[in-house]
C-alpha cells in the first residue's frame, strides 16, 4: 500500500507502522466518520502473495475466526482494541482496529536500565489482569513482547495490541486440548 492511498472509499493510509512475515500494519484516518480532525486507526494487511491459490480458502478461514474473535475480545475489555471491520479485496485480507496512541514498553523497558520491584510488579499485575481476560475465554495471544504492550496515553493504562498469533484453545471432553 502506498502513502495516501485510500482503501474502500474510507481508510487512507498516513504511514507504515509494522511489517512482518505475513503481514504489514498502517496507521490511516477513517474517512467514514463525520468528524475533525478524522479519527486514526490501524489497518493490518495479510500478505496472500506466499499462498498459492488452492490454500487461499483456508487462509481467509483461519483469517476470518481471527477476526471474530478480535472482535470478541475488544467488546470484553477496554484495553484491548475493538476490531472496527474485517474485508477482503481480491486476494488480500485486511482488518481495521482502534489505534492505540501510546509506547510500547520496549521504550520503557530498556537493556541495561535498572527498574525497580515495585514498578516491576505494578506492571506485571496489570500485564496480567488483561491477559487473565484473554485466558478466560480460552484464548491464547501467542505473541507477548514488549513491542505488543503498549502504555495509553490518554489514561496511562496497558494496552495489549497485536493478536496476530491468537489461538483459541478448545477442550474435549476427554480433558484434551487443542489449538485452533
Amino acid at each position: 500500500m502506498q502513502l495516501g492511498e485510500i482503501l474502500r472509499d474510507r481508510y487512507q493510509i498516513i504511514s507504515r507502522l509494522g511489517q512482518g512475515n505475513f503481514g504489514e500494519t498502517f496507521l490511516a484516518e477513517d474517512l467514514g466518520i463525520p468528524i475533525n480532525p478524522k479519527p486514526k486507526c490501524v489497518v493490518k494487511r495479510l500478505k496472500t502473495q506466499n499462498f498459492i491459490d488452492a490454500q487461499l480458502g483456508w487462509v481467509k478461514n483461519a483469517f476470518e475466526q481471527e477476526a471474530a474473535i478480535l472482535y470478541n475480545l475488544g467488546k470484553l475489555h477496554p484495553q484491548i482494541p475493538q476490531l472496527s471491520e474485517y474485508f477482503d479485496l481480491g486476494k488480500e485480507f485486511y482488518l481495521v482496529q482502534d489505534f492505540i496512541d501510546g509506547i510500547d514498553l520496549t521504550k520503557i523497558i530498556t537493556p541495561g536500565k535498572k527498574i525497580s520491584e515495585v514498578t516491576v510488579t505494578q506492571l506485571l499485575e496489570e500485564i496480567l489482569e488483561v491477559l487473565a481476560v484473554v485466558h478466560q475465554q480460552n484464548i491464547i495471544h501467542r505473541d507477548i513482547n514488549p513491542k505488543n504492550i503498549m502504555r495509553r496515553n490518554l489514561d496511562g493504562k496497558i494496552v495489549l495490541i497485536d493478536f496476530g498469533a491468537v489461538k483459541l484453545i478448545i477442550f474435549s471432553n476427554s480433558g484434551q486440548t487443542s489449538l485452533t
